[in-house]
């Protein structure tokens, strides 16, 4: 069951909200500079994001994450049970409080003086101050962090990027269909050397799958055109339908959804197996790059699927996951810069030769940001140009965010030496109990301890590998292998 929906304020708990509806009215473009401000404040700004899955965080400790170029720092409550969100810098010498601590009275503590604040973002101790000027100096508005709106839904931690103030009025930007039961969800997420806008024009973009993820999730000969239609739009985003639907039709009818400005999922129902969506959510964190929470939930027609997918540990899923990131984001990268180079989204018709219904989806995208969204970061240019070893790196982008795939790491990096060391001692325990026992060396004996040799020389290889896997990319789609 999805977990009960709950939304945090700074002095206050909200009740649930429903998600709104897209609204079908177009809306001209705004031209002028203090109208595109506004538009980008009301679809950039003032809207809830998602920042993590929270299997993913501890709560023993603060993190990080940014948010349309905000730093934060994340942390749990333990006082009200809420996951809380400031300004990630403490007004008394301005450090980063994620790189602190929640001291024993369950309070985020600054590492640097050990100034203490509530979940209200109120400072409660200065430890340099005598008794009454800490009295007084503590109630100062500027000992006080910012805090931002929060909230927990559907498995996962949501931040309001604007005023706190004005998030009750602004629902929490879910999918409706996971409130209902039966649904077995595998998630992911990884931070994105790419814009959000060029995640969510990959993501929305079904064409591309049998050809980029051939040989991971698709396959060069189920290509086939693509007729999909826009079914609706307007300042809340759009929806589509393909009729025909992936693999030849052969799974059924697929429908998609975005709800702007980062939430987009497609649904299929594949008659006699499952349905089952592809959920993405876009988080910008800056200008060329974002936060990809991808889920895969499931609603199988039967047990044995569902027992058989459970049985997958959650990093081992995570490392094919990357596989899957990886077979798109180099060219990615280049072509969010060639995008730029020639206009961006307002040029972007002009920019690419778009000949085919296939592409109705990222017209869409264009289209809203054009008319009614604009961009996150507007005016600002792109980073520059990565090399490979940056883009498939993994621990930094994942791994180290991840409670699942850190702890697995860490017992890898555990592992692999007594492994290493126990097959370079087999030999040598060999030899001691043919001397000590007075044996003779036989068939049986040296066999047997070369059996058990290479049994722990394959196990430490294949924990190599998963190493590997959780650090970084081969750099190698499986598209391009070539055939033996």
């Amino acid at each position: 069951m999805p977990a009960p929906l709950a939304r945090h304020h700074p002095a206050r708990h909200s009740q649930r909200m429903a998600l709104s509806s897209t609204a079908p009215v177009q809306q001209p473009p705004a031209t002028d500079p203090q109208l595109q401000d506004e538009r980008w404040r009301r679809q950039w700004q003032q809207q809830w994001y998602a920042v993590a899955c929270l299997k993913d965080l501890d709560p023993r400790r603060p993190f990080a994450f940014t948010l349309l170029d905000q730093d934060l720092v994340l942390w749990w409550d333990a006082t009200t049970e809420q996951w809380r969100a400031f300004a990630d810098v403490c007004p008394h010498r301005l450090v980063p409080l994620s790189e602190g601590r929640i001291n024993d009275r369950g309070e985020l503590e600054c590492p640097y003086h050990g100034w203490s604040f509530d979940g209200e973002g109120r400072c409660t101790a200065i430890p340099q101050a005598p008794e009454a000027v800490a009295a007084t100096a503590s109630t100062s508005g500027r000992a006080q962090c910012r805090a931002y709106a929060t909230g927990t839904a559907q498995g996962l931690l949501f931040v309001f990027a604007g005023e706190a103030a004005g998030a009750e009025t602004v629902p929490l930007p879910l999918v409706p269909l996971l409130e209902e039961p039966g649904w077995l969800v595998q998630d992911t997420f990884r931070d994105l050397p790419m814009d959000v806008l060029t995640l969510l024009e990959n993501v929305l973009d079904v064409s591309h799958v049998p050809f980029t993820h051939h040989r991971t999730v698709g396959r060069r000969d189920n290509a086939a055109p693509v007729e999909a239609e826009l079914t609706g739009s307007g300042p809340g985003g759009f929806t589509a339908a393909w009729a025909e639907g992936p693999r030849r039709g052969k799974l059924g009818s697929q429908f998609t959804t975005f709800v702007a400005p980062g939430l987009m999922w497609h649904d299929l129902d594949a008659k006699g197996f499952a349905r089952f969506l592809t959920v993405v959510y876009a988080t910008p964190t800056h200008r060329g790059q974002c936060r990809l929470i991808a889920r895969f939930p499931f609603l199988f027609r039967s047990r044995l699927p569902r027992l058989l997918l459970g049985l997958t540990p959650r990093w081992l899923q995570h490392i094919g996951n990357h596989t899957v990131l990886e077979d798109d984001q180099v060219f990615l990268h280049w072509q969010e810069r060639a995008l730029a180079s020639r206009g961006g989204s307002g040029q972007f018709s002009r920019a690419c030769y778009l000949p085919t219904s296939a592409d109705v989806y990222v017209k869409a995208l264009h289209d809203w940001i054009v008319t009614h969204g604009g961009e996150p970061f507007p005016g600002q240019p792109l980073p520059p140009r990565q090399g490979p070893a940056a883009l498939m790196d993994r621990y930094e982008a994942h791994t180290r965010h991840c409670r699942s795939c850190s702890v697995a790491h860490g017992r890898i990096r555990r592992w692999r030496p007594v492994l290493q060391a126990l097959v370079a001692l087999v030999p040598l325990l060999l030899l001691a109990v043919v001397w000590l026992g007075g044996l003779a060396p036989s068939t049986a004996l040296v066999g047997s301890g070369l059996a058990a040799a290479a049994l722990l020389l394959a196990v430490e290889r294949r924990l190599a590998r998963w190493q590997r896997g959780l650090e970084r990319g081969s750099g190698a789609p499986p598209r391009n292998a070539l055939k033996a």
